[in-house]
């Protein structure tokens, strides 16, 4: 059950490039895949028995395409024979695609379960019981609104654990 908690939150660290990748994977279906499966299927037809596949017309149909992508993904949408062709390359490029998105989300898994939980604050005190020692207005700061105080009598020791980093 924790694998599939570390799975949840990976994929929250990186929604945001999640997202990014889902619109950029349509804006290569539309832009290079369309044009692609349709100059292919048209360089299959002109082909000759000897070589079936004309590359003048492949190099042709992909420089038109490119040039109108929305047309060419109109015609994979709209005509049998080019839609074939076109399910056939996506369905190859959306497994090359997922690899990296799993790539992307083994790497995003969280090293440890306190990666990411603020340290340092005073929440871990409930309905101001951190002001039985600490006081709220004046003293040594050690955090916001948290303040020791100097004139308190009996023990004021305290101990702060925290890693300091230096750039």
């Amino acid at each position: 059950m924790e694998f599939f908690s570390r799975i949840k939150r990976a994929i929250i660290k990186i929604k945001g490039k999640l997202i990014v990748s889902a619109i950029l994977v349509l804006v290569i279906m539309i832009w290079a895949i369309a044009p692609f499966s349709v100059a292919l299927k048209d360089a299959m037809v002109n082909g000759s028995q000897k070589e079936p596949c004309n590359w003048e017309v492949l190099l042709e149909e992909l420089g038109a395409g490119i040039v109108s992508p929305l047309s060419q993904f109109k015609k994979c949408l709209i005509e049998p024979e080019y839609r074939n062709g076109f399910l056939y390359v996506t369905k190859y490029f959306l497994l090359f695609y997922g690899l990296f998105v799993i790539v992307g989300i083994s790497k995003a898994f969280p090293k440890h379960e306190y990666e990411d939980i603020e340290n340092g604050s005073s929440d871990w005190c409930e309905n101001g019981e951190q002001y039985k020692v600490l006081n709220k207005n004046k003293g040594i700061v050690l955090a916001e609104k948290n303040y020791l105080p100097v004139d308190k009598r009996g023990n004021v020791n305290v101990l702060i654990v925290r890693r300091f980093w230096c750039w």
